[in-house]
């Protein structure tokens, strides 16, 4: 069952930010935990992709599938994220698919993907100069080098009518993308939901396009776990993917359900949540044909190197686990 405690939603104030940054910096235990232990999960803050966890917390669905887990740390980047799981900190937890390809291709974390979270959810937002077209050399803003994000920003300017070369491209955390595009140090930015979404209903700029216009089904979140708690306490792996299954469901089925418990997990405001959630697709079901692509542009930009994109992709997304996907 949960433990109560950690079962509340998360106002995140400084101090609980400090304890997510001593988490993932915290050494490694001696192996993993015993099987009767609660699992370790952890996500990114306020990032509406990571809905289905938050049902499956309040619902109740991990109870109900059998296994216990606590909430072991909320993080403010999937980098950060990557370093609790390489500390050996976590079992599990819903991030981002492009910074758990970097973490698993380096050797700093060894995980594989359980799930798929969601797909789409991104957008690309705008000044009215920059709709207009008329800034000569833009300034746009993208969360890393080599994100999802990248690519997708990559494979939207032609519909700008502009090349790579006539793009300064720079590196700025979301929340201070509405920042930057307010004050006119950016022209424009690409980043995950609720951003553009607050981007547009704070009239701060316009969406022109969203990633589902630019990459259809393209993939961004997944539940992943570390190798050693499949293959150890795998019908403990199989009951959160059948959580995570019923929450995706309720996501589909609830909206309106959905949409209270984001505002309560998040704290957003209603409105902003509703603009956000139609942009999302949650989905359980992996993408191996988005990864691979992926991992092919993580190599051209020599951020990784793999040598067989498919092969490391196939090994990446764990098989669907038998007794999970039964039910």
């Amino acid at each position: 069952m949960i433990r109560p405690s950690l079962a509340l939603p998360f106002r995140l104030t400084a101090a609980t930010l400090a304890v997510c940054l001593v988490l993932a910096a915290a050494p490694a235990p001696a192996g993993p935990p015993a099987a009767n232990a609660p699992v370790r999960l952890a996500y990114l803050q306020n990032d509406l992709h990571h809905l289905a966890l938050w049902v499956a917390l309040e619902n109740e669905y991990f109870a109900q599938e059998g296994v216990s887990v606590e909430v072991a740390g909320v993080f403010r980047s999937g980098p950060e994220l990557m370093t609790a799981f390489g500390s050996g900190a976590l079992d599990a937890a819903y991030v981002g698919e492009a910074p758990a390809t970097i973490a698993k291709v380096r050797g700093t974390a060894q995980i594989q993907v359980l799930a798929q979270a969601n797909t789409e959810g991104s957008a690309l937002v705008g000044s009215k100069a920059l709709a207009a077209g008329t800034v000569a050399r833009p300034t746009l803003a993208i969360p890393g080098n080599g994100s999802v994000q990248d690519l997708l920003l990559q494979k939207a300017l032609p519909r700008l009518h502009l090349t790579p070369e006539q793009v300064e491209r720079i590196v700025v955390s979301p929340p201070d993308m509405l920042i930057a595009l307010q004050s006119g140090q950016i022209d424009g930015f690409i980043a995950w939901e609720p951003y553009p979404s607050q981007a547009i209903a704070q009239h701060i700029g316009t969406i022109l396009a969203s990633s589902a216009d630019i990459w259809p089904g393209h993939p961004c979140c997944v539940l992943a776990a570390t190798t050693a708690f499949i293959t150890q306490r795998g019908q403990e792996a199989q009951a959160l993917v059948r959580a995570h299954q019923r929450a995706t469901a309720f996501l589909r089925e609830q909206p309106d359900k959905a949409v209270a418990i984001a505002v309560k997990y998040t704290g957003m405001r209603e409105a902003i949540v509703r603009l956000a959630l139609p942009q999302v697709t949650y989905t359980g079901t992996p993408s191996i044909a988005g990864e691979e692509q992926y991992v092919n542009f993580l190599n051209s930009l020599g951020v990784i190197k793999v040598e067989d994109a498919g092969g490391f992709t196939r090994d990446f997304i764990a098989a669907p686990l038998p007794e999970a996907a039964a039910k």
